[in-house]
Parts: structure tokens; sequence; C-alpha cells
């Protein structure tokens, strides 16, 4: 019996799983011959930076299931996908606890200026006295732009620290937390506010200079995201003019080499993607990908479908 036809645009980042991946099917990577392999692809394994665009798409007419390796999906066409009604799938669930604790590691460093506090060390200026008396967490309002799976690990973190949560989205979740349809309202009513969203067109600059001035001088931005959702030149002038207090940035528009202005700022923190880069998450979303698969050939339902 012959092996189901899968297209790797993106190969697993565990190379055991990637093993699987090609015992179990019949893998063909990026420089297939659509021509001769495209009419039998049943699956294509791609990320949000890979993408899948509507030309490739057409060019599968077996096609019946994308199955992302990332929880980004701003590359792949989802409006070409659902004109023909194949579903998309991402690793969501593996990931979120991973990417809530950098979250929340960043929330952490920004808000108590972990920098300036470690400098003050450093620099023998301790010895001189003391720091300067920082602001306490508890109470202040978390705004969460995003509440899906990874936004909800935030939130259930954030609680933990005494933060009062609020959250913005397309439509409002089944979810404990107040929703706000205004991302003005919320940046204005937070202290802190958590960006989760997806990248791609639709949320490209959403959180720009009116949000930043909104969020206020004492305010700090968090981007766990896609470094397409914040209008980075806003943010940089929002920086020097003092409309905001502090950005804590995993993800940013240059990757990996962000603009030099971010770098050397003692209200910002900058870390290198690294949301789900751990071994133990990595290979939870390979198995994830694998997951699906096999769902779908067993006719069973899919396991994180978006």
């Amino acid at each position: 019996m012959s092996k189901p036809a899968v297209l790797v645009l993106n190969p697993l980042p565990m190379p055991d799983r990637q093993s699987e991946l090609e015992a179990a099917y019949e893998v063909h990577r990026p420089d297939a011959d659509l021509d001769a392999v495209g009419p039998r692809i049943e699956v294509v394994v791609t990320d949000g930076h890979t993408g899948l665009t509507a030309a490739q798409i057409d060019r599968l007419p077996a096609l019946r299931l994308v199955a992302s390796g990332s929880a980004g999906l701003e590359g792949i066409d989802r409006d070409a996908l659902g004109a023909r009604g194949i579903p998309v799938t991402n690793p969501s669930p593996a990931l979120a606890d991973e990417v809530a604790d950098v979250a929340m590691m960043l929330l952490l460093a920004g808000w108590k200026t972990l920098p300036a506090l470690q400098e003050h060390v450093r620099s023998g200026a301790w010895a001189e006295g003391e720091a300067p008396l920082g602001r306490s967490l508890r109470g202040r309002t978390l705004g969460i732009l995003g509440l899906g799976t990874i936004g909800t690990a935030i939130a259930r973190r954030a609680e933990a620290f005494g933060l009062e949560i609020l959250y913005t989205s397309r439509r409002p979740k089944d979810s404990p937390y107040p929703y706000e349809p205004d991302l003005l309202r919320v940046a204005t009513d937070a202290d802190i506010l958590m960006v989760v969203v997806p990248g791609g067109a639709e949320t490209k600059s959403m959180v720009n200079a009116e949000i930043l001035a909104a969020l206020g001088p004492q305010g700090l931005l968090v981007n766990v995201a896609r470094g397409t959702v914040v209008d980075e030149p806003a943010l940089i002038e929002a920086l020097d003019a003092g409309r905001l207090g502090g950005a804590a940035l995993d993800v940013m528009w240059n990757e990996p080499r962000p603009d030099p202005r971010l770098l050397h700022r003692p209200n910002v923190i900058l870390t290198p993607h690294i949301g789900s880069a751990t071994q133990e998450t990595r290979d939870g979303m390979s198995a994830n990908v694998l997951a699906n698969l096999r769902a779908l050939f067993a006719g069973e339902p899919l396991v994180s479908p978006v």
C-alpha cells in the first residue's frame, strides 16, 4: 500500500520527529517538481514564515490539510485554503505554556526595570546608595491583545501576581475576564499591554502611535507575538519622547538584526524570539504536527485545528 504524499516546506525542528514523518509518509521537499507530484500531495507541512501561497495551493488539487509547525500563520494563504474547505492546524496547545512563561519573564523584567537594577550593581553605584524605589505589580491592570490559547495561559499566570485582567479580540471568548472590543480603551485602562495576536496583514501595525500614547509614560508594552503587530518606528519615537514607559520585546521588525535604536535603552528588554525555544516544547510542537496527520488519515477529528 502506498504512503500518503506530504509536501514538507519546513522540516520539523526535532530530527527524531522528522525521521518519524519520513518513515510514515512519502515526503517531498521544497524543490519538488509540483507538476509531477503536486496532484498526489494530500498534506503540506510548513510554518508561518515559510508559508504557503495561493499559487502553490492551486497546484495541489488533492490537498486535504495544511499543518503548521508554528503558532504563527501569517505566510499561509488561509483565504485560498478556506475557499476549498481545507483546514489548517497549528501547535498552539504545545507551546502555550512556554510562551506564557517567557511573556511573564518579560513583563516582570520590564515592570521591575531589571536592566537598570543590574547596572546599578555592576557599575558599583550600589556602594554609593540604594537604587530608586520601584513599583508594585499587584493591583495593576494587564491588557491582553488576543485571548487565544497562549493569551489565556498568560492571563492565568498574571492572576497569580495580583494583576487585573482585561482583554480584547475580534470577538468575546468564553472567559472569566472582562472583554473590551476597543483596543484604544484597553490601552487607556491598562498599565501593561501584552501583545499575543497572530501576525499578518490583518494585524500589521495594530499597536500604533495612538495606542502607545494611550498606554502612557508609565505604561509597559510586552510583545511575544510578531514584530509586525507593533509599529516599530512609532514605538521608538514614543520611547524617545517619553510617551511610553518601556517595552519588553521577544519579537522585532528586522529579526535577527533589530533596529540599533532599540539595543541600548535601559527601559527596553530584548530577547531573541525565544517564546517556544526549549527542547521539550519544540518536540511537543513537532509531535503535534504528526498527531494531526495521523488524525487526518485515520478519519478522526484534527488535534489542533485553527
